[in-house]
């Protein structure tokens, strides 16, 4: 439990070269065939390690020690800063007005308490799933007959991501929406993140991932639900698709892989979007090839050398610097944030983010999902079953509807939205849940 307290009832340049052969990992078609090409056979492996698990559901708790919120407070009191950045914008990273704001306004203003309490509302649980503890938020609706949903975040997410919108799927009487809509909803933490254990052996990427959800929604007693993610959860979830456990009749996600192989070719190649692409496809494209060129350093570093990233578990600034450098679009809403500007995100809701994974000590173990995962993460998987896709506009591209009737042939909605980004749930939780509740309409039995 290390020092939480957990209640617990039982010419090319440098640039351009990684950027070229990182958008070939993101996009390749070709690339890790078991992963992607041959479902049939990931679909056939089992879940492995699951005799001796603790199947049972034990109802779970957080209250971090006093100490630990004093320390956090200290160490950040100590911060060595760097000097200034030598530019006017991000391009040197994460700036450092943004972060002494932030600093201060964790030191001296932001209440865990009040995160823990409004945590602690929600019901929490542990089960043990292929030897790892895996800690979840399961809520159940008022209304018969909802739909069973299992949402999963991503990297530099966490639950924090979903909390907004619990509420608007459980109780969609109260957010706009009809009984008819209503959702039970799952949300857990993945391996190596928040609450859930930090895997001790190797091959927790998210294919495993995918399978030890598959037995957690059996666990709950879930025979007929539907699946949901966006950065990693989006890999997973399809991940489950491709499995086809009998249960799962549907996906939806917020951050789909649907470029073409032509498009993946021509961002390789670093040269200019091809000709004859519309103008969605267009914007997508310029999106995707200034992440290659622009904004892929975090996930290169994680995906190689994970356990180099010491200070981000040392050191609270650094972590947080490290969290918010994710990508342009998400670090300049943060930026503004800070700056006095909130729009989607408060400091608070950031800081109890960043927090989280402070307390949890998950800076250098959640890292390890990109050393662990071999997924092209941007390339169609081959997804057969029925599939709800929302495009937010500052999302790491904004997937045209063209592509995605491409990638998922079984597609039951496409949604092209006017506003949010990477954490679209965090940050626009209402359209979220009403994108979710159109999007799973025509699965509902």
């Amino acid at each position: 439990m290390n020092s939480l307290e957990k209640t617990q009832s039982s010419p090319l340049s440098r640039r351009h070269f990684l950027a070229g052969s990182t958008a070939a990992l993101l996009t390749s078609p070709s690339a890790f065939a078991l992963a992607q090409s041959r479902p049939d056979e990931v679909a056939a492996a089992p879940v492995a390690g699951l005799v001796g698990d603790d199947a049972r559901i034990r109802p779970f708790a957080f209250h971090a020690p006093q100490s630990e919120l004093t320390d956090l407070r200290r160490r950040i009191a100590s911060t060595r800063w760097p000097s200034r950045e030598l530019v006017t914008d991000a391009s040197q990273g994460v700036q450092l007005a943004t972060m002494r704001e932030l600093a201060r306004t964790w030191q001296t203003d932001y209440d865990w308490r009040k995160f823990e309490s409004r945590l602690n509302r929600w019901p929490q649980f542990m089960t043990t799933i292929d030897g790892v503890d895996i800690h979840f938020i399961h809520v159940r609706s008022k209304h018969p007959d909802a739909l069973p949903v299992i949402v999963t975040h991503g990297w530099p997410g966490s639950i924090v991501e979903q909390l907004k919108i619990i509420d608007p799927l459980t109780d969609p009487t109260a957010h706009g929406g009809t009984a008819s809509d209503a959702f039970d909803i799952v949300i857990p933490s993945l391996p190596g993140h928040g609450f859930s254990g930090k895997p001790t052996t190797l091959g927790w990427d998210p294919i495993r991932v995918a399978r030890a959800w598959v037995v957690l929604m059996e666990r709950l007693g879930y025979t007929r639900y539907v699946a949901q993610g966006g950065d990693w959860g989006n890999a997973v979830t399809e991940q489950m698709a491709l499995l086809r456990p009998p249960g799962l009749v549907g996906i939806h996600t917020n951050m789909p892989a649907t470029i073409p192989d032509e498009i993946a070719k021509a961002l390789q190649s670093g040269g200019p979007a091809p000709t004859g692409l519309a103008a969605d496809e267009k914007y997508a494209y310029e999106q995707l090839d200034f992440f290659y060129k622009n904004g892929l350093s975090y996930a290169q570093e994680m995906s190689k050398r994970p356990q180099t990233l010491y200070g981000i578990d040392d050191s609270p600034i650094g972590l947080a610097a490290w969290m918010l450098d994710h990508d342009a679009r998400s670090y300049a809403l943060i930026s503004r944030v800070f700056a006095g500007r909130p729009e989607g995100l408060t400091r608070t809701d950031i800081l109890d983010n960043v927090t989280l994974y402070w307390l949890t000590n998950t800076g250098v173990s959640s890292a390890r999902l990109y050393w662990e995962s071999k997924l092209a993460f941007f390339a169609p998987k081959g997804v057969a079953i029925p599939v709800a896709v929302s495009a937010f506009p500052d999302e790491i591209y904004t997937a045209p509807r063209s592509w995605t009737e491409r990638a998922y042939p079984k597609l039951v909605h496409y949604g092209r939205l006017d506003k949010g980004g990477h954490f679209a749930a965090w940050e626009q939780p209402e359209v979220f849940a009403a994108e979710l509740r159109s999007g799973f309409r025509s699965l509902r039995g």
